[in-house]
């Protein structure tokens, strides 16, 4: 109990704190973007993760965005702690400038169990990264190049940009705690912060225009409705400078197949004053497939005729074949 009022005083703390990053609608189909603290937490030695987004087809230059990742555990002998490595490489591409953006993060996490039957765990996670974004120039319209009567690609721009990329160094922290009640029942939790070092992001000569530090939480739970069918509602609250993106929603998931271990799920989540989001997906044993829709509800809607972005991303965990002596109540993380 606790444990458990520990996690609520820290979500409504960071809640009444005052988001421009990359973002997908399926946050939990990339968990290294969602949280460097969910590095390791998952049942396996490795997992693979790929996910593309495309967004605004309705207007003439859509949004793209790659992420892939990598991880593997390690497990400590004797002590029964876990320690994870996680890679993962963002690229993003927006407008008629292509204002493109190249992310590598290195995530490093420390996963232990709070208490003697492993149904509490807590994985704490530190990582860095190096970011690359970049602008064509040449693709670009201003408003000096109107004369009055048409446009003039020969006009002046009266625009003086010191540089066209730049590189910067990135620091990011999290901390996940997950209960398990019982076999069926699970509660998480995970508390980040990104830009800690608040790398300068400028394309004139000046070092004033920093990139907000972001707080992100999310919180999930699974629970089930039935022998066959759990109810997984979700949510995702992130706050970056002035912004923030608040992201609630539910999925149903449905045992196809026992033996196969295949389920299949279906959502509808909403991100607030932009989109409802529609996701389907499909478990099978150790991959995991999901696809969502995003219909518009923002004011951007004249434009984009509520069309929005879809996105699909996949999940392989690998596992290693090995003796086990069972424990009780073990927890699959530590197996």
């Amino acid at each position: 109990m606790k444990e458990l009022i520990l996690i609520v005083f820290l979500f409504f703390i960071v809640f009444t704190l005052p988001s421009q990053d990359i973002h997908f609608s399926q946050y939990n189909g990339s968990p290294l973007n969602l949280s460097p603290a969910l590095c390791g937490m998952y049942d396996g030695d490795y997992r693979l993760n790929a996910i593309f987004r495309s967004q605004w087809q309705a207007v003439p230059v859509p949004y793209t965005t790659i992420s892939l990742s990598a991880e593997g555990k390690y497990q400590v002998p004797k002590v029964n702690k876990t320690l994870s490595l996680g890679l993962v490489f963002n690229n993003d591409r927006a407008g008629d400038a292509i204002y493109s953006q190249n992310q590598i993060f290195l995530n490093a996490a420390y996963l232990q169990k709070l208490n003697r039957d492993s149904t509490l765990l807590l994985n704490t996670a530190f990582g860095v990264g190096y970011s690359n974004t970049a602008f064509n120039y040449n693709r670009m319209s201003f408003d000096s190049q109107f004369d009055g009567l048409q446009y003039n690609t020969s006009a002046p721009t009266n625009e003086n940009f010191y540089r066209t990329s730049l590189h910067y160094f990135d620091m990011q922290a999290g901390l996940a705690l997950k209960y398990l009640i019982n076999q069926k029942v699970f509660i998480q939790y995970a508390l980040s912060f990104f830009h800690l070092n608040n790398p300068v992001v400028t394309y004139y000569a000046n070092t004033s225009s920093r990139i907000d530090k972001k707080v992100s939480n999310y919180l999930m739970l699974q629970y089930p409705l039935g022998q066959k069918l759990f109810i997984l509602p979700e949510l995702l609250l992130n706050f970056q400078g002035k912004y923030k993106e608040i992201l609630p929603g539910t999925q149903l998931a449905y045992l196809i197949n026992h033996l196969e271990d295949i389920y299949g799920r279906a959502g509808v989540y909403w991100r607030a004053r932009d989109a409802v989001v529609l996701r389907i997906g499909l478990d099978y044993q150790t991959t995991f497939i999901g696809m969502s829709y995003d219909i518009n509800t923002s004011k951007f809607v004249a434009a984009t005729n509520s069309r929005g972005g879809f996105e699909m991303y996949i999940i392989h965990i690998l596992k290693k074949k090995k003796n086990y002596l069972s424990k009780k109540k073990p927890c699959p993380v530590f197996m």
